[in-house]
């Protein structure tokens, strides 16, 4: 029987509201929270789920 590998990505989303000179600013602030787990994304903010073949796999599941 075949087999194939299947990729699951699963996209989580968060608003983080913070002040900040700018947008920039902004954004470092927030990635530099995520990076010390100030903020963590969880199954309450799942968003979406897509489901992939990887194409570079044979049928005997081997990558090519």
């Amino acid at each position: 029987m075949p087999k194939f590998e299947v990729f699951i990505t699963e996209t989580l989303t968060k608003a983080v509201t913070v002040e900040a000179e700018n947008e920039e600013e902004a954004l470092q602030e927030v990635r530099y929270g995520w990076k010390n787990e100030f903020y963590v994304l969880d199954a309450e903010n799942f968003v979406d789920v897509e489901f992939k073949i990887n194409s570079d796999m044979d049928t005997n599941g081997i990558s090519l």
